[in-house]
């Protein structure tokens, strides 16, 4: 039976990925170029920052060093989110389920810790999590497994009575490797066939999240009444 949810925070819980795009607009504008939102979803959406950062440099051909477009988008990225960056739908819906049914509540991500908390905070849901593991504290990133391996280590709980909700193809491969169930909820980029095929379910939004859990566990009982 799962008691134990594990959430990604990066276009899973929050709208981050059109503040990603518009500072990469910002920085690219700087030298005259323009990034289209086709070219941010196919090149960069899902993928983790320095492979971004150096990918748009030698993309646009731009005259900084990967140091300096990192310290560009960091700060730009901290004025966006001063503004507010919206949840993602259903996010507190699911959030204030799993919490009224007793389910452990993690966040697994890539994110600082400042950064995560920061925006958890700002939206109010940080008393939600009863732990949070960051990219920091391991030493291998998604698509590796490590991060939600470290989760259930803080939750003592197994894998198989863990669910990791992610919206990436590298979260996605990295639950699986973890031996965690995982739900496939799509942000801008939809995951290639074979990333969904690892996937337990793939659902449009965090607001089917809830139903796919009662289903399954009433799926359960079922099986463990004829059983009896």
């Amino acid at each position: 039976m799962k008691n134990t949810v594990i959430f990604d925070l990066d276009g899973l819980l929050i709208n981050s990925e059109m503040i990603s795009f518009q500072l990469y607009c910002d920085l690219t504008a700087m030298y005259g170029q323009r990034m289209s939102l086709e070219q941010y979803i196919h090149d960069y959406s899902g993928r983790t920052e320095l492979y971004n950062m150096q990918t748009l440099i030698k993309t646009y051909q731009l005259p900084i060093s990967t140091q300096e477009g990192l310290a560009f988008a960091a700060r730009k990225e901290k004025e966006y989110f001063r503004q507010g960056v919206d949840l993602k739908q259903g996010a507190l819906e699911l959030l204030s389920y799993l919490k009224k049914h007793q389910y452990q509540i993690l966040l697994a991500s890539s994110s600082s810790k400042e950064r995560a908390q920061g925006v958890l905070s700002q939206n109010g849901i940080a008393a939600f999590f009863d732990y949070m593991v960051f990219g920091s504290e391991v030493k291998r990133g998604k698509p590796e497994p490590d991060i939600f391996i470290k989760a259930c280590e803080y939750a003592k709980e197994s894998p198989q009575n863990c669910l990791v909700l992610e919206d990436s193809e590298a979260g996605i491969q990295a639950a699986y490797a973890a031996g965690i169930d995982v739900i496939c909820i799509p942000d801008m980029k939809e995951p290639g066939r074979e990333f969904c095929n690892m996937a337990a379910a793939k659902l449009s939004s965090l607001e089917d999240v809830i139903g796919w859990l009662k289903k399954r566990n009433s799926s359960l009982r079922k099986n463990i009444i004829r059983l009896q």
